[in-house]
C-alpha cells in the first residue's frame, strides 16, 4: 500500500513519528486486503480530512479553487458560506476516535474557520494525530495556541522567496507574514518547552512561475527551521480528459466540475525541471528534501508533455477511497476532493455506516473495475498509496 518510490518520504517521517508510522503501515495493509477482497467494503479509514471552509484570503495563481482558472470563485456567495458546525465536527470525532484515524484540517484556508482552535483542541483531547494544511498568513496570531494544543504537523505552502511568493500569491507582504508566523511557532515551542508540532513541513507546488527558481526554497526552509521541504508536481488537466470523465459522472450521478479549475497548460519545460530537481537533491541539507510524486526523468517528461499520460512508475489504480474520506462543509462524506459523489450525510447517519454504505460500495466497485477515472491521472492521492 506504500509505493516503493515513496519509501524515502515515509521513512523520513517515521524517524520522528515511529508510533504514527507503524499505525499507518498496519492500516494501509488492511486497506490493501479490503481493496482486493472486500467487494467494495473497506476497513475503518486511516485518515479523515475535514474540508472546513471554501473561503480563502489569497488567490494563488495555480490554485484550482481561487487561482487564475479557479472554479470556487465562480460559485455563488451562498455556496461559500457553508461550514460544518463545531458540534457536527465533534460528533464525528467522538464517533471515529475508537479506530484512531489521522485527522487533516483543510480548506480554503482552515485558519479562517471561526472555531479552528476548538476543533484542534478536541482532536488532541481524543489523542488523535492532527495535521493542518495552511497558507501560513494567519499563523502568527495562532502560534501559541497551536503549540499549547499539541498540533502534530504543520504543513505550510510556500512558492519561492519573498518577491516570487508574493507575486504568485497575489498580495505584497504575504511572505513576511508567513515567516513571522513560523518563527512565532518555533519561539513558543522553546518558551513552553514543547516539541510539537513535531513536523513543520514546507510544501512548494511546482508551477510555470517558479520551476526555474526552486533552489530559493532551500534558504526559506533553513530559516523556517523546517523538518522537510517537498516539491509537489503541478496538478492540471486537459479538456479531453474532462470529456472522458462525463460518462462516469453520468453513471454515478455526480459531477466532477471542480476539476475544471485545473484545466490549463502547465507551461513547464520538463527537462529544465528535472535538471533543477536533481541539482537540489544532490546537495546536503539539515532537513529532508524530496519531490512528489517521485518520478524518473522519463516520467516527468510524460507527465508534463503527454496529453494522454498514464502513470507507469506507480500502480495505475486509485485506492484512496479505501483509505481516506473527505467531510465537506455541506456535511457530505466524499471519496474525492473534486467530485460531488457522496457516500452519505453526517446529519443522517453515523460515519462508519456511511463509510460502507451502498453508495460507498458502488463507487469503490466502479473505481476498482476501471483502475482510475480519466480525471485521476495527475491527482496527488493517486500516488500516495
Amino acid at each position: 500500500m506504500l509505493p516503493l518510490r515513496n519509501l524515502k518520504r515515509f521513512f523520513s517521517k517515521a524517524v520522528r513519528q515511529p508510533t504514527y508510522a507503524l499505525s499507518v503501515g498496519f492500516k494501509r495493509l488492511w486497506a490493501l486486503l479490503a481493496y482486493f477482497l472486500g467487494g467494495g467494503k473497506s476497513t475503518s479509514p486511516e485518515a479523515l480530512t475535514f474540508f472546513l471552509t471554501k473561503l480563502c484570503n489569497l488567490s494563488c495563481r495555480m490554485c484550482g479553487q481561487w487561482g487564475d482558472y479557479g472554479i470556487t470563485k465562480q460559485e455563488g456567495a451562498g455556496d461559500l458560506k457553508f461550514q460544518l458546525s463545531l458540534d457536527e465536527i465533534k460528533i464525528v470525532l467522538d464517533d471515529v476516535c475508537r479506530f484512531k484515524p489521522n485527522i487533516t484540517l483543510f480548506g480554503g484556508e482552515p485558519l479562517l474557520y471561526p472555531q479552528i482552535m476548538d476543533v484542534i483542541n478536541h482532536i488532541k483531547k481524543l489523542n488523535l494525530h492532527c495535521l493542518i494544511i495552511t497558507n501560513g498568513t494567519l499563523l502568527a496570531s495562532f502560534a501559541k495556541s497551536l503549540v499549547e494544543a499539541g498540533l502534530d504537523e504543520l504543513n505550510i505552502s510556500i512558492d519561492g522567496d519573498r518577491e516570487l511568493h508574493d507575486e504568485i500569491r497575489g498580495f505584497p507582504g504575504v511572505f513576511d507574514k508567513i515567516m513571522e508566523g513560523i518563527e512565532e511557532v518555533n519561539q513558543w515551542k522553546r518558551r513552553l518547552s514543547r516539541n510539537k508540532p513535531l513536523m513543520i513541513n514546507i510544501q512548494c507546488t511546482i508551477n510555470r512561475y517558479n520551476y526555474e527558481r526552486l533552489e530559493a526554497l532551500l534558504d526559506v526552509a533553513q530559516k523556517a527551521q523546517a523538518n522537510s521541504l517537498t516539491f509537489h508536481h503541478l496538478v492540471f488537466l486537459t479538456k479531453d480528459l474532462m470529456e472522458k470523465q462525463k460518462p462516469f459522472d453520468k453513471l454515478l450521478t455526480c459531477s466532477s466540475r471542480d476539476w475544471e479549475g485545473f484545466i490549463f497548460e502547465p507551461g513547464i519545460d520538463p527537462q529544465k525541471l528535472y535538471k533543477k530537481l536533481e541539482e537540489i537533491l544532490r546537495l546536503k541539507h539539515r532537513f529532508c528534501v524530496d519531490y512528489y510524486p517521485n518520478f524518473s526523468k522519463k516520467m516527468i517528461e510524460e507527465y508534463y508533455k503527454n496529453p494522454d499520460y498514464l502513470p507507469s512508475e506507480y500502480p495505475p489504480r486509485c485506492v484512496s477511497p479505501w483509505i481516506c474520506a473527505y467531510i465537506f462543509p455541506n456535511v457530505d462524506v466524499r471519496p474525492c476532493l473534486n467530485c460531488t459523489y457522496s457516500f452519505g450525510n453526517i446529519r443522517e447517519a453515523e460515519f462508519l455506516k456511511i463509510w460502507n454504505s451502498p453508495k460507498a460500495i458502488l463507487y469503490r466497485k466502479t473505481l476498482k473495475k476501471e483502475g482510475i477515472f480519466p480525471v485521476c491521472r495527475r491527482c496527488t492521492e493517486l500516488y500516495r498509496y
